[in-house]
């Protein structure tokens, strides 16, 4: 990484100089930085607001994103294991029929084997040579050639942000015509990952050319996610079985769950935001497997919003069969509403008494986060009033919440190349499962984090620190995370170097290459009994 970390430093392309990269794409950033825009404050009532202060990208900062994200040494690796017939091109690595049924969504087309885009117009256009492109070429570039290509796309990605930014639609739109060519979602972990911000650049451009003075959407606007919740439910599927991701959480909670749960005969579980039963299944083995024997009763009641409570009912039914074959009765309810405090009460939850109560939240506190966090505040205090014996979070371990947009955009950016990163190391570029992971669960957090303002962004990300602060205004303590040992277990059957484990402050965090990515921790109403 020496050699690579001296590349980074060379003099940046003439026309895409340090200052270029943010600033002189933007003559509103220009008249800020000189004053001329005088102190923009931010209404947190408007939901597009309409200059973004964020301070300008400096060079060594762009460098970074792209070193974060593009992994030279996996490109090495890759190369040097590759055929004669493997490096003369990308596009030869893939069956036909994966591709078409890639690009049916995803804005590209194929006429023969040239690759087509989709016009503004609507009309199919070339998108240039596989030169052009920058990963199909019969010449195998250079490590500097593809660091010299990583730093200008990146270059053009912060271009681009900042005129969204800023609102110079037309600006945005050559920098989104610059960026098309090399993006792909089949390339390496930077043309993909860029690929998918670029799709969100679109999008938001697409919804505030058509936003109205008071944040309301003219007709036009794109507004609906085209992704069904087949297609979501199977690509967190294939997360769960192919990265450490989604299993580190679950296996987290389940531990804490299960240290808290000595000794009780009934437990009651609420599960907030309910999607499927991946989690369960190894909480009833363990709790089976207790020296004292398992529980006389265990029930789950999982809020699932308005997802069909036949489809959970039905792949819960093994399970409750299961658990009664151990030794316990397992009863499952749903309940099909949003999370709300009007939910999250007694008489809705029908709680009983000699039960103790646990709350569970995988992925989903995040969703009540909003810019005044009155939201997630009122559904901590119903949480609390509940007096539960535990409350497990589980969540991205991000900062995705800025109130400006370009800060968001730079955050999310780095966080997502990692994961990008991650998936190019663990999963082969070829794979299927790797596309639907790609296009369906991330694609469409990103397009949620970049394009969306107000009510429609609900992947509003924290930090630890931030969900500290926020569960202990709340009335909640940490309880310490004792599952290091059975995570680091974990993840090494994964078999991929790079995912780490760390122990911060009581909570536990599972990382790529040293960059939190998942957060798990566990909290007890404060001044209760310690467990």
């Amino acid at each position: 990484m020496e050699g690579v970390n001296s590349l980074l430093s060379f003099t940046m392309y003439e026309d895409l100089n340090q200052d270029s990269a943010i600033r002189q794409f933007c003559a509103a950033r220009v008249q800020q930085e000189q004053g001329e825009w005088g102190e923009i404050l931010l209404d947190e009532m408007d939901p597009w607001p309409h200059v973004d202060n964020t301070p300008p990208l400096a060079t060594s900062e762009v460098e970074e994103i792209v070193d974060s994200f593009f992994n030279v040494e996996c490109y090495e690796k890759d190369n040097a294991n590759k055929s004669p017939d493997d490096k003369n091109g990308l596009f030869n690595q893939y069956p036909e029929e994966g591709l078409q049924d890639f690009s049916k969504i995803d804005g590209f087309y194929y006429d023969g084997d040239v690759p087509m885009m989709m016009t503004q117009e609507g009309e199919l256009e070339e998108c240039g040579s596989c030169d052009d492109l920058g990963f199909c070429s019969n010449m195998e570039p250079s490590i500097k050639d593809v660091v010299d290509q990583g730093l200008h796309l990146v270059q053009f990605l912060l271009a681009c942000a900042e005129a969204v930014g800023c609102r110079d639609i037309q600006l945005a739109d050559t920098m989104l015509s610059q960026i098309w060519s090399r993006v792909s979602p089949w390339g390496d972990s930077l043309q993909r990952v860029s690929y998918c911000f670029a799709m969100g650049l679109k999008n938001r451009l697409c919804l505030f050319q058509n936003v109205n003075a008071d944040g309301s959407f003219s007709n036009g606007a794109i507004d609906v996610s085209l992704i069904t919740r087949k297609e979501k439910n199977e690509a967190f599927d294939l997360l769960h079985q192919t990265t450490p991701y989604i299993a580190f959480g679950l296996m987290a909670a389940n531990d804490a769950i299960s240290l808290a749960a000595m000794g009780k005969d009934a437990l009651h579980i609420i599960d907030l935001g309910m999607e499927h039963n991946l989690q369960w299944p190894s909480l009833v083995r363990t709790l089976a497997s207790r020296t004292e024997g398992p529980p006389k009763l265990v029930r789950i009641t999982g809020i699932i919003g308005d997802q069909d409570p036949l489809e959970l009912e039905t792949s819960m039914k093994d399970l409750v069969e299961e658990a009664g074959s151990l030794g316990f009765y397992l009863e499952f309810h749903a309940v099909a509403e949003p999370v709300t405090t009007l939910v999250l009460s007694s008489e809705k939850l029908e709680l009983r008494e000699g039960e103790a109560l646990f709350v569970n939240s995988i992925l989903h506190l995040h969703k009540h986060v909003k810019e005044s966090r009155g939201s997630l505040k009122t559904i901590l205090q119903s949480i609390k009033k509940l007096n539960p014996v535990l409350l497990t979070v589980v969540e991205q371990d991000a900062n995705h919440n800025g109130p400006f947009f370009l800060g968001r955009f730079l955050e999310s950016l780095h966080y997502y190349s990692a994961i990008f990163d991650s998936l190019e190391a663990s999963i082969p570029r070829t794979s299927p499962e790797r596309l639907k992971i790609e296009k369906f669960h991330f694609a469409e957090q990103i397009c949620n984090v970049i394009a969306f303002e107000g009510s429609k962004r609900i992947e509003r990300h924290e930090r630890a620190d931030q969900w500290r602060r926020q569960l202990a205004r709340a009335g909640f303590q940490v309880v310490g995370m004792k599952c290091i040992s059975q995570a680091r277990s974990m993840i090494s059957v994964y078999g991929c170097d790079g995912y780490t484990i760390a122990s911060e402050k009581g909570c536990l965090l599972l990382g790529w290459k040293g960059r939190p990515i998942m957060l798990a921790s566990a909290w007890q109403v404060h001044n209760s009994t310690s467990l």
